[in-house]
């Protein structure tokens, strides 16, 4: 291939010069032999370009014919692996954020570009490294809180073990609900608990927040699932984590456990933002004098879920601790925290 042929003392300038002038091609590397320096070209500098150069450095310019060795780049970012082979056009439309869940990636793909969702799956296989590409075919839905998921790229399985803080959670993400984005809550939650506590995990799923909490502390944990699947990973995360605490695993409908259960909490976790208010009169009769309620609600405002928590108390005293936006879960709606003590 072209390229210039320049003396060594002159190469940096020289280089500079055909940068900024878009001349060197960036896929080959600069060759140096002896006193002089080969730059490779994706095209030949005009003439007059050619006469600025030559005076600029003082120095004659050689145009040759040479080899120069490939210089590889990686791609910098998930749609730097989609350049050249999607509209670029289609581009921006591209989501650039997804979820890591062990080795396994879900993405959403826009209605625009299913024709090209294979090749978002293979991008995003080669950018993060996992295993799995999967797509969001559907919302959570229904009571076991599962979605559907389309294969694109990888193994075709959704089993896998997620690492979060030290611990490990073993899900299949076709028939359980985790969300890796609620990793910050859950360490925030473990900050706030002390040894001795007894805790009741509502809505447990494959126990990720009673795991984390558990793992740091010497309290017991009631965590509680109606879904079979996720309370057989719930079992087995129990095994496979080392835990200061215990958690206790349980199957079935929350308020037919708690009818038998008799628990008395000092702390209740209730993250099922969807539903999880038909549930605040077990909740409260569950948690002892002056213990905590974490809770969770889609809303687009404060106010409708603390109003839920002091109605449903009274005439029990009820004093927020504090309120969060915990994630979007669409425009104007909020995935809600609450932290409240009922006295």
């Amino acid at each position: 291939m072209i390229g210039l042929k320049v003396p060594k003392q002159n190469a940096d300038k020289i280089r500079r010069m055909l940068l900024k002038e878009s001349t060197i091609d960036l896929d080959w590397k600069i060759k140096r032999s002896g006193e002089f320096v080969f730059i490779p070209l994706v095209k030949i500098p005009t003439e007059q370009l050619m006469d600025l150069i030559g005076e600029g450095v003082c120095c004659n310019l050689e145009l040759v014919e040479t080899e120069f060795e490939s210089q590889r780049r990686e791609p910098k970012s998930f749609t730097d692996y989609l350049k050249g082979k999607i509209d670029p056009e289609k581009m921006d439309e591209i989501k650039k954020s997804f979820d890591i869940i062990g080795d396994v990636v879900i993405l959403e793909v826009p209605e625009d570009l299913e024709d090209e969702r294979y090749l978002i799956g293979e991008a995003a296989l080669k950018f993060t490294g996992r295993k799995a590409v999967f797509r969001k075919k559907s919302e959570i839905k229904g009571i076991i809180r599962t979605r559907e998921l389309e294969h694109l790229a990888g193994d075709d399985s959704s089993e896998t073990v997620h690492r979060e803080f030290g611990c490990r959670f073993m899900l299949d993400m076709r028939k359980v609900y985790f969300s890796p984005r609620l990793a910050t809550e859950r360490r925030r939650i473990g900050d706030q608990v002390v040894d001795g506590e007894t805790i009741l995990d509502m809505f447990a799923g494959v126990a990720p927040f009673s795991i984390a909490i558990a793992k740091r502390h010497n309290v017991t944990v009631y965590a509680i699932d109606i879904n079979e699947d996720a309370y057989y990973y719930m079992m087995r995360n129990v095994e496979i984590n080392k835990l200061k605490g215990e958690v206790k695993p349980f199957l079935g409908d929350v308020e037919k456990v708690l009818s038998y259960l008799k628990v008395e909490a000092d702390r209740i976790i209730m993250n099922l933002p969807g539903t999880a208010w038909q549930f605040l009169p077990q909740a409260v009769k569950a948690l002892k004098p002056g213990g905590t309620l974490h809770y969770y609600e889609f809303a687009s405002d404060y106010d409708t879920p603390i109003e839920r928590i002091v109605e449903t108390a009274y005439p029990r005293k009820v004093e927020i601790l504090g309120k969060r936006k915990v994630k979007s879960k669409s425009p104007g709606v909020w995935h809600m925290g609450i932290d409240a003590r009922i006295f």
